[in-house]
């Protein structure tokens, strides 16, 4: 099993910047990708961004250019920087790990609320 804690939420005015941190326990994910999804009230789950095992990323199109994700294998932690930020970025954000060479989440975390003031 695989324990994930996410921090770094808060409330922040609109054009400042937010890094978020998930850490996970139980056993090493060095191995699988991880991701950040997020998901606002009334909305379905979305991906925000993901990083393989290798270090290659990919970003939905609405945060591209304004969100870094990265990961410390050391630490087991993988990070969410988010510069720019737009009162639609509003959401709680879940860090998840994902199955072994595949695209499927094994396991969530269990979310950290970040809203974005205008």
């Amino acid at each position: 099993q695989v324990q994930l804690v996410e921090s770094g939420g808060g409330l922040v005015q609109a054009g400042g910047s937010l890094r978020l941190s998930c850490v996970a326990s139980g056993r090493t994910c060095s191995s699988r990708a991880r991701a950040w999804h997020r998901q606002a009230p009334g909305k379905q789950r979305e991906l925000v961004a993901a990083i393989t095992s290798g270090g290659s990323t990919n970003y939905a199109d609405s945060v591209k250019g304004r969100f870094t994700i990265s990961r410390d294998n050391a630490k087991n932690t993988v990070y969410l920087q988010m510069n720019s930020l737009k009162p639609e970025d509003t959401a709680v954000y879940y860090c998840a790990v994902r199955r072994l060479g595949g695209v499927t989440t094994d396991y969530w975390g269990q979310g950290t609320q970040v809203t974005v003031s205008s």
